[in-house]
């Protein structure tokens, strides 16, 4: 057999990323802390259903900041610019009375602009991503602010409930799951078949059965589970959408290939002629696009837009993608890490609400998860080095 001939055992592990499996321990690890530490509350129905609406916002704004990352810069004004587009959003609905669907078209387009104005001064104008991207969070804060005369403006249309608020049918959530488990099953296999056609190494088929199990598993758990209470969030499907097609585009397209070569070596992606400047300025605007994106999740829910919106929002992106496993000198990183990473900032803050504890405990106990992260990806590097 061709199978036979061409297979070669491998440790199980040896297949992914290590940085990402060690987040899901770390979520795991959370979760049992903060059940234990509440008495199982915190793993009702109803709490991780909040916990994963909670991730939303994080989780949207970080598919776009792990494209900065991995270019090896940072953005500092995705929480400013997605509370300047949420403030569009509900200016645009609520005093001119434009339609909803209009209003989200216009407002995306401002977020794909303002990450063109970032991205120009970086990539074609040499000022430092960390200062551009630092003034534009002073700007589009002040812009907000000025547009709305520093009051709350809402409610919003009915129509953006069903972006923030409420539920797929529970019949639905349950044909995703199946559709979500054959799909992994047909690309693992695929993939699989790819790698022999190819003589390249493969592990045991033991080893992609165990894998496919533990994720259909865990999709049957986070179905039922969420099914138990209203059925899946329609903001939760939307992220799981996005996090689709931005993990295709950077692991299956050529763009998405340059973005991960211009971060590991810019020269030597330069050379073999690359236009950095392009990819660069495409990055800035996709992180523009999620940051508006975000914003309009963040208004729909709340059902208001508030000058106080998205707040320090740039900082959890940022943390959400290092936690993932994304290294901010560039190269590494994914958008499916960055997501979890989401998921540990919301743990965090959601299992201390549920404990009472104030609010300056949430942010010591996120800085430090943050340091441990960073500090976890440094050592790993030093000891590749060695």
């Amino acid at each position: 057999m061709i199978i036979n001939d061409t297979t070669k055992r491998s440790n199980l592990f040896s297949q992914l990323d290590v940085r990402q499996y060690m987040m899901i321990f770390a979520l795991i690890g959370i979760w049992i802390v903060f059940t234990i530490a509440s008495n199982g509350t915190f793993l009702l129905p109803r709490n991780m259903t909040n916990l994963f609406r909670q991730s939303v916002f994080t989780g949207i704004m970080a598919i776009g900041m792990v494209n900065v990352i991995l270019l090896g810069q940072v953005d500092l004004s995705v929480g400013s610019l997605a509370g300047l587009c949420g403030g569009i959003l509900a200016i645009l609905n609520v005093w001119h009375g434009i339609p909803s669907g209009l209003a989200i078209i216009i407002t995306l387009g401002v977020g794909i602009l303002l990450g063109l104005w970032n991205g120009w001064w970086f990539a074609y104008r040499n000022v430092p991503a960390f200062i551009v991207t630092m003034a534009g969070l002073l700007i589009f804060r002040g812009v907000l602010v000025g547009i709305t005369d520093g009051i709350t403006i809402g409610p919003l249309s009915p129509f953006f409930g069903v972006i923030g608020k409420q539920f797929i049918p529970p019949i639905a959530g349950v044909v995703i799951g199946i559709i979500a488990i054959v799909g992994f099953i047909v690309i693992q296999l695929q993939q699989r078949r790819g790698k022999i056609m190819h003589n390249l190494p493969v592990s045991p088929f033991r080893n992609t059965l165990i894998i496919i199990i533990v994720f259909s598993c865990l999709v049957i758990l986070f179905v039922m589970m969420l099914n138990a209470y209203h059925g899946i969030p329609n903001p939760v499907i939307l992220l799981i959408l996005l996090l689709l097609v931005f993990n295709y585009v950077t692991n299956r397209t050529v763009f998405g290939r340059r973005i991960y070569a211009i971060g590991g070596n810019t020269m030597a992606s330069r050379l073999s002629g690359i236009n950095i400047r392009k990819i660069t300025l495409a990055v800035f605007m996709i992180n523009g696009l999620m940051a508006a994106i975000a914003g309009i999740y963040l208004t729909a829910r709340l059902d208001s837009a508030s000058v106080n919106a998205g707040t320090n929002g740039e900082l959890d992106a940022i943390a959400a993608c290092v936690i993932g496993g994304a290294s901010l000198m560039g190269g590494i990183g994914t958008v499916t890490g960055a997501i979890i990473g989401a998921v540990v900032m919301a743990s965090i803050d959601n299992g201390m609400s549920l404990l009472n504890a104030p609010y300056f405990m949430q942010t010591i106990v996120k800085g430090l998860v943050l340091i441990l992260a960073v500090w976890f990806d440094m050592s790993r590097k030093a000891s590749e080095k060695r």
